[in-house]
């Protein structure tokens, strides 16, 4: 069943341009989180690990020489207890050394569940190929699965992989360069001329002349002297009020769902439409045909078709020059469209040329 959602302005009055913190449009240049990875051994598990996978068998043999024990070369533990999984976390900015993360751990063989499994000791890596963070726990795994001796089985969730909650220690911390580049660098969200212009403008107001705009996207500010001036000077900026620009007329159509979302900037020029349904309808029945007494005719099963062509009628409405967007749901309501015949109709208006939008189908 199809969907109809209309957001962003739906009353008959247009509100007012409200104004934006600064940091809700955009960040800094170089504050951002960076992604960590990992290979690891998980133990432990109730007989639903990996079973003797060849990659399996030799990543315990390398956890066993750490400590010093040397498996004979033809020796293959067994491996229903122990599964290789991926380790993943989200080093965020200005992580300190001791500091802790939550990580994520996959497993990447055939391990049917994680649950009651420890990781052990393992390093995570950054994307330059350095160790970052150290990763060990317990795991948190949501999902479970069962499995009779049949072969039937049940899985809730996905339990091969699960977290664990402060399972990672920051042991490097990646250089921002925060107190060393001679200008600071705001990059926004969604490129856009005018609210690049009005960034530059609100922070000129509370520094003069430091602010530019050097692109749609990108802010420089002339960074004050001393590590202590800039975080004050970064943390005021980012609570400056701003008035963005209005965003580009668009309307997104998901055609899997239904689901059209229309923007408060759609505007539609003079049109005139018009929109019907046709229905062609075709019964089949079947009549049993018996013949006279002493006619020596046969019983036949005679086929009856019925065709029949029914068109509904629904007026013509015209749209006037420049209708906003509580116009244009008024108008189309006002004939009984469904989500369906809304995109259709809207795909029209956009070849005719009389939408004055972006039109982007899902």
């Amino acid at each position: 069943m199809y969907r109809l959602l209309f957001a962003l302005l739906v009353s008959l009055v247009a509100t007012p341009a409200s104004a934006d913190r600064i940091k809700d449009l955009g960040a800094f240049q170089g504050i951002r989180a960076n992604q960590l990875t990992g290979y690891g051994v998980v133990v432990g598990l109730p007989g639903t690990g990996d079973d003797n996978l060849e990659y399996t068998v030799q990543s315990l043999k390398a956890v066993a020489s750490r400590f010093g024990l040397q498996l004979p070369p033809g020796a293959n533990p067994g491996m229903k207890n122990a599964a290789v999984v991926m380790i993943t976390a989200e080093l965020p900015p200005f992580a300190k050394p001791g500091q802790r993360l939550d990580i994520t751990v996959a497993s990447m063989g055939k391990a049917k569940s994680l649950r009651g499994g420890s990781l052990i000791l393992t390093p995570l890596y950054g994307a330059d190929g350095q160790v970052y963070a150290m990763a060990q726990g317990n795991l948190a795994v949501g999902g479970l699965g069962a499995e009779g001796a049949d072969g039937s089985k049940i899985v809730v969730n996905i339990p091969s992989s699960g977290r664990i909650p402060e399972g990672a220690t920051v042991e490097r911390q990646v250089a921002t360069g925060f107190g060393d580049t001679p200008t600071l660098t705001f990059n926004l969200q969604r490129a856009d001329w005018t609210t690049a212009q009005n960034v530059a403008g609100a922070i000129n107001r509370a520094y003069p002349g430091l602010a530019q705009a050097i692109d749609a996207v990108s802010v420089s500010v002339r960074a004050l002297p001393g590590v202590e001036g800039r975080a004050t000077m970064m943390a005021r900026i980012e609570n400056l009020d701003v008035v963005a620009a209005e965003p580009s007329a668009k309307v997104i159509v998901n055609a899997r769902t239904g689901t059209v979302v229309i923007n408060s900037a759609v505007r539609v020029g003079p049109a005139a439409v018009t929109h019907g349904k046709l229905t062609v309808r075709i019964d089949e029945q079947q009549r049993v045909v018996q013949p006279a007494p002493f006619s020596n005719g046969e019983t036949k099963v005679e086929q009856r078709s019925g065709v029949s062509i029914e068109e509904e009628k629904r007026p013509m409405f015209v749209l006037a020059p420049g209708p906003r967007l509580a116009d244009i749901v008024k108008a189309v309501n006002a004939i009984g469209a469904s989500p369906a015949d809304l995109v259709a109709i809207l795909e029209a208006l956009k070849e005719a040329g009389a939408l004055k939008a972006e039109l982007i189908v899902l």
